[in-house]
């Protein structure tokens, strides 16, 4: 009995040092998105974190536009960094996780 509780909590620990490199590793995974006429583009990491914005420059003569393609393109940007994100976490998340039977959390 505490055999199998030991090599779970080994299991777990090795889990956690999984994601945390995979956390790591998607500071390096890129994700871009542009408008859908391509004037703006943006790119972030899979972390979510903002790396540049590239700004054609009809865009700047008028604000409230240049603010509307701000907020959507970085709505879409960081939705399509989210899946990649929640995707690569939860498939270090499961593949750690001990089999304990009633615990299904990860189907």
């Amino acid at each position: 009995m505490f055999g199998d509780l030991m090599g779970m909590m080994g299991k777990l620990k090795e889990t956690q040092k999984k994601i945390e490199e995979t956390k790591n590793r998607l500071n390096t995974v890129m994700v871009d998105e542009s408008s859908t006429d391509g004037l703006l583009k943006i790119s972030l990491t899979a972390n979510r974190e903002i790396k540049s914005i590239e700004i054609d420059n009809t865009l700047l003569e008028d604000k409230e536009q240049l603010e509307d393609y701000l907020v959507l393109t970085l709505n879409k940007a960081i939705d399509k960094a989210t899946k990649v994100n929640e995707a690569e976490l939860g498939a270090v998340a499961k593949d750690g996780m001990p089999n304990i039977p009633g615990m299904d959390f990860f189907k």
